[in-house]
């Protein structure tokens, strides 16, 4: 008896309280309810659709770095020290613009040191010319005398020797002033390379080093000490890898359009330059590597930042088009569930034209306005399966796994297509 009293007295103090927080509290309470109800209530996925018009486009989609076509790095091809270095990142130069010069004092003086043999070798070669003129004219006569028994064999022999020799002392003096020519051409050439110039219209993109430091020429073993990184911005290029079910469709000078991660808005249209013959594996996704360029995108972006790419491959516009989830594949067969009634369809067969990753266009089986089912209508469950994937008939989502028209499942991520079987 002593328990029932007590439930009945927790009974009244629990709708008592109840009581209490509907008059204290009314709005909270019926917001609880309203949330309660719009959790039983959620609006079901649609079944059914309409056949329409619309446009179709696929586009292969990738994303790559921006960078510039023609970059150099620039080093010195002969030692020293710099002496004028008065460029800095950012900074424009025209092709045959000086970058910076190096210290030439020894190289001058070595200039001023080779002229000085040289013109020591050219008095020697003058007087070698002058002692065969003179050795020559002695044996001649020498010869002549020889001939009429006037002088001896001895004297002969001697006078032939001493023209052979002089000969040879020129040909030594003429060699020595050709060596010393070729220091001279030699320490010009080194001259003129302590003078280093832009290869063509760039910017400065990195400088490493400044005056008064010493490089190593790129005529060295460790390939010379980097001055500057410079790069033709006007012209930008673009590194994609491209899926290889996807390469195929790829050709050179394709348009392209892009656009910046780091400039929203920006637009902008490049082309194929080269797609590479081998494939490569990247993220563990075999592909091909894929250059675009962009002209005249040099004050529109910057090399390093990312761009995203689309590159357009087939397209439709205004034609009879059905989503992918209502297309059924039965052997080689594909078609629609068409409603003839309530909750009565029935199959019609269909050809497909081109496809993007929700569409698919009708070429041949509906004339449009029909009522097509999204999923297999009660009845035809495991007669035929949803041709672009989806479980039951649902179709599935963008570029999710789906079996084909054969009815087996793809190695890759289903793709549209451009023509039906």
């Amino acid at each position: 008896m002593k328990k029932l009293i007590l439930s009945l007295i927790a009974l009244s103090a629990f709708a008592g309280g109840g009581y209490w927080a509907w008059q204290k509290y009314p709005e909270k309470i019926a917001f609880w309810k309203s949330g309660n109800a719009a959790v039983t209530k959620k609006p079901a996925k649609p079944t059914t659709a309409v056949v329409a018009t619309r446009d179709i486009n696929f586009a292969i989609t990738a994303a790559g770095d921006i960078g510039p076509v023609d970059t150099v790095s620039v080093r010195p091809e002969v030692g020293g020290l710099i002496s004028k270095l008065t460029l800095d990142i950012g900074d424009k130069v025209k092709k045959g613009d000086v970058l910076f010069e190096l210290d030439d004092k020894d190289l001058q003086t070595e200039k001023t040191s080779r002229k000085t043999e040289i013109a020591g070798a050219k008095l020697a070669v003058e007087t070698q010319k002058i002692q065969l003129e003179k050795s020559k004219l002695n044996f001649d006569r020498i010869k002549g005398l020889f001939a009429n028994k006037l002088v001896a064999q001895e004297l002969f022999d001697n006078a032939r020797l001493d023209y052979d020799l002089t000969k040879n002392n020129l040909d030594i003096a003429l060699n020595r002033l050709e060596t010393a020519q070729t220091a001279l051409q030699t320490v010009e050439d080194k001259l003129l390379k302590t003078v280093i110039r832009a290869p063509f219209d760039s910017t400065i993109l990195t400088r490493p080093v400044s005056v008064g430091q010493a490089v190593s020429g790129s005529s060295g073993f460790n390939s010379g000490t980097e001055v500057f990184t410079v790069a033709n911005l006007s012209d930008m290029i673009i590194t994609a890898h491209i899926n290889q079910t996807d390469v195929t469709r790829l050709k050179v000078n394709q348009a392209v359009t892009v656009s910046v991660e780091a400039v929203p808005g920006l637009k902008l249209v490049g082309h194929v330059a080269r797609i590479a013959p081998q494939a490569t594996f990247k993220s563990g996704v075999k592909g091909y590597s894929t250059r675009i360029i962009l002209k005249n995108a040099e004050h529109a972006v910057r090399p390093g930042m990312t761009a995203n790419l689309s590159i357009p491959l087939v397209s439709a516009g205004n034609v009879l088009a059905i989503p992918l989830a209502a297309v059924f594949a039965d052997q080689d067969q594909r078609f629609a569930y068409v409603k003839k009634g309530d909750d009565q369809f029935e199959r019609q067969n269909i050809e497909l034209g081109v496809a993007d990753y929700d569409f698919a266009e009708v070429t041949k089986g509906l004339s449009g306005g029909e009522v097509i089912s999204l999923v297999t209508p009660p009845g035809e469950a495991g007669a035929a399966a949803p041709a672009f994937g989806g479980k039951g008939g649902s179709g599935g989502t963008k570029g999710s796994p789906g079996k084909s028209a054969d009815g087996t499942a793809p190695a890759t991520k289903a793709k549209p297509t451009t023509s039906s079987k």
